[in-house]
């Protein structure tokens, strides 16, 4: 839907497809790429599908914003869904040199790309016009860019919405309208905060992660005042957290992912919840492992005794220290291709 010839035939006439469908009998897979932009063909496709006529339609898109909004029937109960996301480093036969991937991330079209930087950067500012400004999600694209620089601080962090509105001096519920759109696009996601069986009194806003450690950095505004491992580290803590959300969508979804903060400000970075596991997962951006680096995970594990405990670090050992598995990061990531367990680093 995005040539436009076959966007103005299909808006025009949304019952094209069936038509085009019943005049290639011979076909088995229907594919409709960027459905959003013409959603009323969903009605069209629930119609064939009713008939039965054993043929598969598989159904793409870059936004959901459309979709929802259009209030039409979205073949509840008939499809199965399914995400996509950036590389896992398990998918990559020759992966990027690591240092690399925190600045450039893992989205297709910047790995394959021989000018990697400017692909990055060019996708950003395309991506901004074409799914914001294009479809009219915003009055402003200019308080929406200024909106994109004040959240990214937010990245691997709680989100704080009335600092975010300062920073870009637009009203509160503008910044709580942005962020919807940018987690209806796909460009981010908010990670809740572990409460069952709470044991202590806990944080209960959520943590904001745009959802490719490449876009964070290219989006995250530099300066002299900036330290360079505060950047750093939270890129490697959003390389994890998009490695395990496109790990555990994989997978069929066995966790749900949390993170979890106590109100004096003990956290762990990641929590799969699954139903006979649960792990928590702490990452740090240091070469070694010291005993503050493991305080919090030991004081999840004194909450939930049956917790899994890990520590991903930027060295090159595994350790096993106080029943925590200190696990080098990269190594960590390089495991997670769709059939692995995390169980098995227990064993």
């Amino acid at each position: 839907m995005l040539k436009p010839d076959v966007f103005r035939s299909y808006a025009a006439r949304p019952e094209r497809i069936i038509e085009a469908v019943r005049g290639n009998p011979d076909k088995r897979t229907i594919i409709v790429d960027e459905v959003q932009k013409v959603p009323d063909i969903l009605s069209a496709v629930h119609s064939l599908i009713e008939e039965k006529i054993k043929k598969t339609f598989v159904l793409t898109g870059s936004s959901a914003r459309k979709l929802k909004q259009s209030g039409i029937d979205l073949l509840a109960g008939r499809v199965l869904y399914r995400t996509f996301h950036p590389f896992l480093l398990s998918e990559l036969a020759q992966p990027p040199d690591f240092e690399k991937l925190l600045e450039l991330g893992l989205l297709p079209i910047v790995i394959s790309s021989p000018t990697p930087k400017d692909t990055l950067d060019a996708y950003v500012t395309l991506y901004i016009r074409e799914e914001v400004q294009q479809e009219g999600l915003v009055r402003s694209i200019g308080n929406f860019s200024r909106f994109l620089e004040a959240v990214s601080f937010s990245h691997a962090s709680l989100l704080n919405v009335s600092n975010v509105a300062r920073e870009c001096e637009v009203e509160r519920k503008t910044v709580e309208g942005y962020i919807q759109i940018l987690e209806d696009i796909l460009l981010a996601f908010r990670l809740p905060v572990f409460t069952k069986h709470a044991q202590r009194a806990l944080v209960s806003r959520p943590k904001f992660y745009i959802f490719d450690a490449g876009v964070f950095h290219s989006l995250r505004p530099k300066g002299p005042l900036d330290q360079p491992e505060e950047i750093a580290g939270a890129a490697l803590e959003g390389l994890v957290a998009q490695h395990l959300r496109a790990w555990n969508a994989y997978k069929g979804n066995h966790y749900e992912l949390y993170f979890w903060r106590s109100r004096s400000g003990v956290e762990v970075d990641f929590i799969l919840y699954g139903k006979n596991d649960m792990h928590a997962i702490e990452v740090k951006n240091s070469n070694r492992i010291r005993p503050k680096d493991l305080r919090s995970l030991k004081e999840f594990r004194t909450d939930y005794p049956h917790s899994r405990t890990i520590c991903l670090y930027r060295g090159n050992e595994k350790l096993l220290i106080d029943h925590i598995q200190c696990i080098p990061v990269e190594l960590f990531l390089k495991q997670l291709s769709p059939d692995f367990e995390l169980s098995s680093l227990f064993a």
